[in-house]
């Protein structure tokens, strides 16, 4: 693709998420998803004034040339911007994974989404400490947390159970096996001057839910966003391959008439697997799916933008970002009311 080329297919991605009405106080949003709108491997994110460009190639370097010609259309074509971080996930360097400046020295240390407030860190790991992709997924929690009591699993910086919050949840158990995570969790909290009903727990997955079981706890919302593969002396987790055993780890924390909100963000697993585990998961008749939520636009691409499919075909999800909300009947509950 040459500079002008390349200059027409920015401008196309920029203009619709300019004219894309479900950005309204968002300040933070994907600006162009290659893998979908003809960048391969690249992914450039807006957060406030700065932009962040991922270069996800086995190969980083055969994409320095359009690197460069991107940082130079990006500040042309969006002169307000403060920086541009870029991050190379496959480098050999781990602070070129955390991201290196390209463009100016400053990073927000939080932004807004839909009046909820959200402490990032950039350059906190290979990641944002911001998953866009689960956009739809807070406002959907901020609509359904009210005086709900609400389990968050795989905390990761806690956004989703800063929604809930943000929704009225009357208490919030965030928990993650890192420390340096949680405590943008803290910091969320404290932008937004939430009444302190929301708990910072520092532990493994399986060992939070085995000990939450023996306490007999329950919640009335359960979300379970792992990662798609990993693993600690405690269990292993695997979204290609044993994604129900983890879904039936927590099913026992959900309160009666409670959901469970499960992600599976692996590329590889096609939407019907997951509606196939779902479906195989009800036949107890104490499971079902409640609804899919879909990943934004912004993310997945636009009509008239779009020129790549995913590796392997999400539907009924418009997105290898699968999310399900599943609604838990507990046994001992329904043979009480017969």
């Amino acid at each position: 693709m040459n500079q002008d080329e390349l200059t027409a297919r920015l401008r196309l991605c920029f203009q619709l998420r300019k004219e894309d009405k479900s950005l309204v106080d968002c300040e933070a949003y994907r600006l162009v998803n290659g893998f979908f709108e003809e960048l391969p491997g690249l992914v450039i994110d807006r957060y406030a004034n700065s932009i962040v460009i991922k270069n996800h190639n086995r190969q980083p370097e055969s994409q320095k040339d359009s690197v460069d010609q991107i940082v130079q259309i990006l500040t042309n074509e969006i002169p307000e911007i403060d920086s541009i971080l870029l991050k190379t996930r496959h480098s050999d360097d781990p602070e070129e994974r955390k991201g290196r400046f390209l463009h100016g020295q400053t990073l927000p240390a939080e932004i807004s989404e839909h009046n909820v407030r959200y402490a990032l860190d950039l350059r906190l790991n290979q990641d944002d400490s911001f998953y866009l992709d689960t956009r739809n997924l807070r406002t959907w929690l901020r609509q359904n947390s009210q005086g709900k009591r609400v389990a968050n699993f795989f905390a990761y910086t806690g956004s989703l159970g800063i929604a809930a919050l943000a929704g009225e949840a009357v208490e919030v158990l965030q928990t993650d096996s890192s420390g340096d995570f949680l405590a943008l969790v803290e910091r969320s909290q404290k932008l937004n001057r939430y009444p302190d009903t929301m708990r910072i727990w520092k532990n493994d997955y399986f060992k939070a839910v085995s000990r939450l079981k023996h306490s007999q706890a329950l919640f009335d919302i359960v979300i379970v966003d792992a990662p798609f593969f990993s693993h600690s002396r405690f269990g292993a987790v695997d979204l290609q391959s044993a994604n129900i055993s983890l879904i039936n780890k927590a099913r026992p924390l959900v309160a009666h008439e409670g959901r469970m909100v499960v992600i599976n963000n692996s590329l590889f697993v096609p939407g019907s697997q997951v509606i196939d585990e779902i479906s195989q998961m009800s036949q107890s008749g104490y499971l079902s799916l409640d609804q899919i939520i879909e990943i934004p636009p912004d993310i997945t691409g636009y009509p008239s933008s779009i020129r790549n499919a995913p590796p392997a075909d999400p539907t009924p999800f418009n997105h290898p970002t699968k999310i399900s909300i599943l609604r838990i009947t507990r046994k001992d509950q329904a043979k009480a009311s017969f």
